[in-house]
């Protein structure tokens, strides 16, 4: 059974959406979830490696138009679990896993579109980002997912899907993400 929406609220009065296998619809046969469109943004809560599926399908609504997606959060949250969901979805033919040694890993779609997954945690500083092109990707139009963000912060386009992923107490999975355009 594909999982499905209940709306709550955040702490600031935003409306989020949780998600809940074995829920109800609306009645109409629609998820109930929101997306605040004026910010183009969204927040959901999950638990299980089942519902990452509905989880990156929402991902791809929000910012398929955005070819720089910015993941932040700490080690183990599941960052790089998400992305492989993400490129599933997208028809990535190659095996997807963390480019944590090689900082860059290169994926090809059905349909021959190129997409690029960095890792920046092990860089010591941007210099280093540089030294590897990192620009000429982010520019390049296709898809470049990055982990560890904040270690290139001053390479960051106008642009972009920032996603953040904390984990709650109750091990529970919080993930915000907005389209920024500045």
């Amino acid at each position: 059974m594909r999982p499905q929406l209940a709306p709550r609220q955040d702490l600031a009065g935003n409306r989020v959406a949780t998600i809940r296998p074995g829920m109800k619809s609306d009645g109409e046969g629609k998820i109930c979830y929101f997306c605040k469109m004026k910010n183009r943004s969204i927040s959901l809560q999950f638990r299980e490696l089942n519902e990452l599926g509905e989880v990156a399908t929402q991902l791809l609504d929000l910012g398929r138009s955005v070819p720089v997606w910015l993941f932040q959060g700490e080690m183990g949250v599941g960052k790089t679990t998400l992305i492989k969901e993400i490129c599933g979805q997208m028809g990535v033919q190659n095996t997807v896993q963390s480019p944590t040694f090689s900082i860059i890993n290169e994926y090809t779609t059905q349909q021959q579109q190129r997409l690029y997954h960095f890792d920046f945690y092990r860089l010591k500083n941007e210099e280093e980002a540089y030294d590897i092109g990192t620009e000429e990707y982010l520019y390049s139009g296709d898809f470049c997912f990055i982990e560890w963000p904040e270690k290139i912060e001053s390479l960051w386009p106008e642009t972009y899907l920032a996603i953040s992923v904390r984990r709650e107490a109750d091990q529970s999975r919080t993930l915000n993400a907005t389209v920024i355009s500045t």
